[in-house]
């Protein structure tokens, strides 16, 4: 969050996509622990700018219910899966996930490249299973948060593969009340 609508974000943004994405987590995972953490340019307290700084202290202090809040994480370690919410503005945001879609694609051309036909056909279980973790049409389908009913847009070039993977995702935020969920944890100006 974010992963390229909202260019600048200021810290009430940061806030309020850490509880979005916290919420659109426990949705979809509800068995699961909603780990969040600030995207920055280092580990340490004293790095990053005075939004991100700021940002850190609010989610330090703040106390809830929803998530866990684990500090900065920087983009290497991203696909660790140490945490699964992970906060920035949109700008930061979309050159980390289309770096990683760059990094899958050139694995998986370079391994089809350098593998000859024999290896192939040794190890096609493997690469059947690795080819299908890495199929863009299971992620197919953005989530428009901070909207007063479920949104999911598709990618306009997927097959019906990508759109049926964007319907169950819609479906599985309907079932777990993200709305609610956004709605009970927004702390507004008013209150």
């Amino acid at each position: 969050l974010d992963l390229g609508a909202n260019i600048e974000c200021n810290e009430k943004n940061l806030v309020d996509f850490s509880i979005m994405g916290s919420a659109l987590h426990k949705a979809l995972f509800p068995n699961e622990t909603s780990k969040v953490a600030l995207l920055n340019i280092g580990s340490e307290e004293l790095k990053g700018n005075n939004i991100i700084k700021n940002t850190y202290q609010t989610l330090n202090n703040r106390k809830n219910n929803l998530y866990e809040f684990h500090g900065y994480i920087e983009g290497n370690y991203i696909m660790d899966g140490n945490v699964n919410v992970i906060v920035t503005d949109g700008f930061s945001g979309n050159i980390a996930l289309k770096t990683a879609e760059g990094t899958a694609n050139f694995i998986t051309k370079s391994l089809k490249e350098s593998l000859n036909k024999l290896s192939v056909i040794l190890s096609y279980r493997s690469l059947k299973k690795f080819k299908e973790k890495l199929d863009p049409r299971k992620y197919n389908g953005a989530i428009l948060l901070g909207l007063q009913k479920p949104v999911v847009k598709s990618h306009g070039s997927t097959d019906a593969v990508g759109f049926a993977h964007s319907i169950n995702v819609c479906n599985k935020i309907v079932k777990g009340n993200l709305i609610d969920k956004i709605q009970s944890n927004l702390i507004t100006v008013d209150g």
